[in-house]
């Protein structure tokens, strides 16, 4: 798959929102159904920052596998390079912060 440098289109959350942006970095708030998904991706040069603000998150990474929930105030950091997939792991809708950086920003959809 080839990268892209807006994902907004790809795949479908209940809100989103960006909080600040600036070259190299930005943070952005989404909200997801029990029901929606961020699809299996990565991104080639920034690391994924996750802050649950309400609800619960599911985290998939691979290399190595493992999964990941948090609850609100937990973080977790997913390095580039690194594919991973997120989850709502309630019954409720999930909020949450990503803040990426350092770095260009690129989305690399996986199958």
């Amino acid at each position: 798959m080839q990268a892209v440098k807006d994902s907004s289109g790809l795949y479908e959350v209940e809100r989103r929102a960006r909080h600040a942006e600036r070259p190299g970095f930005r943070i952005s708030e989404l909200q997801i159904s029990p029901t929606q998904q961020v699809p299996w991706h990565f991104h080639t040069n920034i690391q994924d920052t996750f802050y649950v603000l309400e609800g619960e998150l599911r985290i998939f990474v691979r290399d190595p596998k493992d999964e990941v929930r948090l609850r609100p105030g937990e973080t977790y950091v997913v390095r580039p390079g690194r594919p991973h997939l997120v989850t709502n792991a309630g019954r409720t809708s999930a909020t949450f912060l990503i803040l990426q950086g350092i770095g260009e920003y690129d989305y690399v959809p996986l199958t």
